[in-house]
C-alpha cells in the first residue's frame, strides 16, 4: 500500500506540474519591447516644460507673496492645492473613460465631443501632464508659499523652524488627502469629467464647431 501511495503521489505531482506549465504557456500576456523614440521625446519634452513652468511659477509666486497679506497668501495656497487636486481628477478620468459614447456625441455635432476624443486618444500624455507636471508643480509652489507665509508672519520667533515643519506637513496632508479622497470621483464620473474638459477646450477652438440645436 505504501508503494502504491507513493506512486499515486508522484503521478499527482507530475500532473500538477504539467498543468502549471501548460497554464503558463497559455497566458495571453506579452512583454513589451521597451521604450520607443516617441516616448523618449515625450519624456524630454515634459521635463523641459516642467522645468520652465516651475521656474516661472515660483518666480511669479514669490513676487506676489511679498506684496500681499498673509491672509490672501493663505487663500492663494489653498487655491493652488485645489488646482492640483482638480488636475489630478482629470488625469485619472482620461485613463478610466470610455471613448465609445463620445463618437456618438461627435456624430451629433455636440460641442466638446471631438476634443474629448482627442483627450482620450492621448490619455497617457494628458494623464502625465495633469498628474505629474501640474500636480508636482502645485505641490512645490504650495510648499514654497507655505514657507514664505511662515517666515513673513513668524519672523523672529525662535520656534519658526517647528512652525515651518508643521505648515509643510499640513499642506502635504491636504494635497495627498484631497487627491486620495477624489480618486473615486475621477473613476466613477470619468466620462462626464472628460466631456467637461473637452467642452472647456472647445471654447478655444477657433474653427467652426457646430453645436447641437435643441
Amino acid at each position: 500500500m505504501d508503494k502504491e501511495d507513493k506512486s499515486d503521489k508522484r503521478l499527482l505531482k507530475s500532473a500538477a506540474k504539467k498543468n502549471r506549465q501548460a497554464s503558463k504557456s497559455k497566458i495571453p500576456v506579452k512583454k513589451n519591447s521597451g521604450f520607443h523614440k516617441k516616448h523618449i521625446y515625450w519624456g524630454l519634452f515634459i521635463t523641459v516644460v516642467s522645468f520652465t513652468l516651475s521656474i516661472a511659477i515660483l518666480f511669479l509666486s514669490s513676487s506676489i507673496f511679498k506684496v500681499i497679506s498673509y491672509q490672501m497668501s493663505t487663500l492663494v495656497v489653498l487655491a493652488i492645492i485645489l488646482l492640483g487636486i482638480l488636475f489630478d481628477i482629470i488625469g485619472i478620468a482620461v485613463t478610466a473613460a470610455d471613448e465609445t459614447p463620445f463618437h456618438c456625441m461627435a456624430s451629433k455635432k455636440i460641442k466638446g465631443a471631438k476634443q474629448s476624443i482627442m483627450l482620450l486618444r492621448n490619455a497617457s500624455k494628458v494623464s502625465s501632464f495633469c498628474n505629474d507636471v501640474i500636480g508636482d508643480i502645485c505641490g512645490v509652489v504650495s510648499g514654497a508659499a507655505g514657507t514664505a507665509i511662515v517666515y513673513s508672519v513668524f519672523a523672529g520667533n525662535h520656534q519658526v523652524s517647528l512652525i515651518e515643519v508643521l505648515v509643510g506637513a499640513l499642506i502635504a496632508a491636504l494635497t495627498v488627502g484631497g487627491k486620495g479622497f477624489t480618486k473615486n470621483i475621477g473613476i466613477n464620473n470619468a466620462n462626464y469629467i472628460v466631456y467637461k474638459a473637452g467642452k472647456f477646450l472647445a471654447m478655444f477652438d477657433r474653427g467652426k464647431q457646430p453645436s447641437r440645436r435643441k
